[in-house]
């Protein structure tokens, strides 16, 4: 995630403030120094990181705290909180029209932010919710644009409105007015063209659309790996024509992530989703306590069990309780455990998630490498792949011939498949040792298993 290297710098910091007894103000300033050329290091605003220490120390050094039982993790408390209220304190939700009237959101940003792939994964967050989305493709300028949206809206199962390159995009936006009028439309998307820099054409274009149709919500994307670029992005479009939210891209990549505490505070813009990934399904909401407990190495459980309960079908969790109950659980069964995964984001993903592991940097199990577990999982797959049916179905029939074939047709040697099959033994063993703590959680709505 964006913020491993600041969440790994913070838990160090919090590590030597827990390790005290007691706290004096220079303990406190000490401790802020660092925090401050942390977050500066992930590329938050200067202004911001001046305003926020600020505020912590104004807290951190009162009378409550200093003579507390435990001021290290008032100290803590007190960062949390006001990291929260630095990216907006609320979860902001993506306001629609009351009843059966059409809601127009307008999608704006600089190319390459990802922003017709992000229009696409909204529309499928609208559809999941019984709304019925148009995608408007009024980006007539970048090649092959028009068919993008088309493929991201088939996969996504939402029509898409098109007439081609030789519109303008306030007519375009015009006719797909009149289009969701007559087939029951009632959340209209408008996909609208970015330029590699801002510049006045791109906003004007943008101003004669609002000026043509009733816009309700005028949501950016911007890109996270751009850093500060991104909040002055997000400043100059909010100024020129103005904004409602934020979506922010790519904070599932090897990126400082600063934008992301940055731009509610400069622009007042709150931020409404977060892009995790290439994928379609791959659009978290933006909750702020969330995004702080993750930054902080504390976890973000709540997202975790979000994502397993869309990711996972419910029937097969309840079928593969039962396996494991009885000790029936195969190859077959592992295969589809480590789909699960890989549909949950992956094995990062998961673990970015867990309390402990988001940074890696507090001293907790520092020998999970979560990128060499992906290429395991991915040569475990392959090595199951090279199994016939009854062979996953019966692993018992394992023998050294077999083995033997299965090690060539993954293309690995014969000991990394000695190595899974004595994986998939032992866990077989403790599952059925262990139904309670495996099983007793799977098939009940709302409760939670983890598919590993």
């Amino acid at each position: 995630m964006a913020f491993d290297s600041l969440s790994a710098k913070l838990q160090n910091v919090f590590k030597n403030l827990r390790s005290k007894g007691r706290l004096t103000e220079d303990d406190v300033k000490a401790a802020l120094r660092e925090v401050k050329m942390a977050l500066l290091e992930a590329d938050v605003n200067f202004k911001v990181v001046k305003g926020f220490v600020k505020d912590v120390q104004e807290r951190a050094v009162g009378q409550d705290v200093m003579n507390g039982l435990n001021p290290g993790q008032m100290v803590i408390k007190i960062v949390n909180e006001e990291l929260v209220r630095l990216m907006g304190s609320d979860t902001t939700e993506i306001e629609l029209q009351p009843g059966s009237a059409i809601t127009v959101i307008m999608m704006a940003g600089l190319q390459g932010a990802g922003k017709t792939t992000t229009t696409a994964k909204l529309a499928g967050k609208f559809k999941l919710k019984g709304k019925k989305p148009l995608l408007v493709a009024c980006d007539v300028y970048r090649p092959a644009a028009i068919k993008q949206l088309q493929i991201n809206g088939e996969k996504q199962g939402v029509e898409v409105f098109s007439m081609g390159e030789n519109h303008k995009p306030a007519n375009i936006a015009r006719a797909a007015m009149e289009h969701a009028q007559k087939n029951g439309n009632n959340v209209v998307i408008l996909d609208t063209a970015g330029r590699l820099h801002i510049d006045e054409d791109m906003m004007a274009e943008l101003q004669e659309i609002k000026e043509t149709v009733t816009v309700h919500q005028t949501i950016l994307v911007v890109d996270a790996m751009t850093g500060q670029d991104a909040v002055n992005v997000a400043s100059s479009f909010n100024e020129k024509i103005g904004i409602d939210g934020v979506i922010v891209t790519k904070l599932d990549g090897d990126t400082r992530g600063g934008a992301a505490l940055s731009i509610k505070a400069v622009t007042g813009r709150p931020i409404l989703y977060v892009g995790m990934g290439e994928k379609l399904s791959d659009l978290e909401q933006f909750y702020p306590d969330r995004m702080a407990s993750r930054i902080l190495g504390m976890g973000d459980v709540l997202t975790l069990i979000e994502k397993a309960g869309v990711e996972m079908d419910e029937e097969k969790a309840r079928q593969m309780t039962e396996k494991m109950k009885k000790a029936g659980f195969d190859f077959e069964d592992y295969l589809e455990s480590m789909k699960q995964m890989e549909n949950m984001g992956g094995l990062s993903s998961v673990m970015g998630m867990m309390p402990g592991l988001g940074g890696m940097g507090g001293g907790k199990m520092p020998e999970i490498d979560s990128e060499a577990g992906e290429k395991q999982m991915a040569r475990m797959e392959a090595m199951i792949h090279s199994m016939t049916v009854e062979e996953r179905q019966n692993p018992d029939k394992l023998n050294p011939s077999r083995k033997h074939r299965i090690a060539k047709g993954a293309g690995v040697d014969i000991s990394e498949v000695n190595r899974m099959v004595k994986q998939f033994n032992e866990s077989r063993k403790m599952m059925k040792k262990l139904p309670g703590m495996m099983g007793g959680m799977g098939g009940k709505k709302g409760r939670f298993k983890l598919p590993f």
